[in-house]
């Protein structure tokens, strides 16, 4: 469904954030993208959501190269997609229903009728419909990233992009969003893409997961395939030790030379 070949992109001469990703993202499977903070996973987000364009390299959608894609072709490859951002992005002067509903109300010619059935299916899927009228500032975290969910999917897309869906919330939280990610993924044949830290989750989730260091794909596969890899970055990033190939200190001149004499 989705592919590329030889992505490159960076923001300056100097900074070069992706270098030659080849990807292939089967329909109906989740996938994540993992590594360290900078790594350039959600520029690669931006890259697939057609927001940016390559510097070198293609990207397919279908039968679609967005690089090359007219506007009006870019619109409708998006009118595709749904989007859940970091932390939900939720308007803040709509309360939850009109918060689902605004993607109905902007891209369709819906009767008001319909769009309150949509919202409230999509709502109940979420398990929020009782919420329906609370304003974003009533409810937890937790509870605004399921709204944003709901919100993500109120136009039915094909694609659905995750922007660290677990991040800030607490476990019983993250376990929720995690089951609901892979439930709407199989009960609507989506397409799940998200980009994530957290091992635990996204590895009870994913189908295939790509892990980035230094703007590169350095590893490709299945949860339990990455588990048992002897990669020392894998393995120092799933078991989470200070000792690796990541270092905790950005290059820098030794620190004796940074102090005055």
């Amino acid at each position: 469904m989705i592919e590329c070949k030889n992505v490159s992109y960076s923001y300056n001469p100097q900074k070069q954030i992706l270098k030659d990703i080849d990807l292939n993202i089967e329909k109906g499977k989740v996938i994540a993208l993992m590594g360290t903070s900078g790594c350039g996973k959600t520029t690669l987000l931006r890259l697939l959501s057609g927001l940016i364009k390559p510097n070198f390299g293609t990207i397919k959608i279908d039968d679609t190269f967005i690089q090359n894609a007219s506007k009006k072709d870019l619109y409708s490859i998006r009118r595709r997609m749904g989007m859940l951002f970091q932390f939900g992005a939720l308007f803040t002067d709509l309360n939850v229903f009109d918060n689902v509903a605004f993607p109905l109300r902007q891209h369709t010619k819906l009767s008001q009728n319909m769009i309150q059935d949509i919202v409230l299916m999509k709502l109940n899927a979420v398990g929020l419909r009782g919420a329906k009228y609370l304003m974003p500032s009533e409810i937890s975290g937790g509870m605004a990233r399921r709204v944003a969910l709901a919100r993500a999917i109120a136009l039915d897309p094909d694609i659905i992009f995750y922007d660290e869906p677990f991040a800030g919330l607490d476990p019983i939280s993250m376990g929720v969003i995690a089951t609901l990610i892979k439930d709407l993924n199989q009960a609507l044949g989506l397409t799940s893409i998200l980009v994530s830290h957290d091992v635990h989750e996204t590895f009870l989730i994913a189908d295939e997961i790509y892990m980035l260091s230094d703007g590169k794909i350095i590893a490709h596969g299945s949860p339990k395939e990455l588990s048992e890899s002897c990669d020392p970055f894998v393995k120092q990033f799933i078991s989470a030790k200070s000792q690796g190939p990541v270092a905790f200190h950005h290059n820098a001149k030794p620190l004796s030379l940074d102090f005055a004499m």
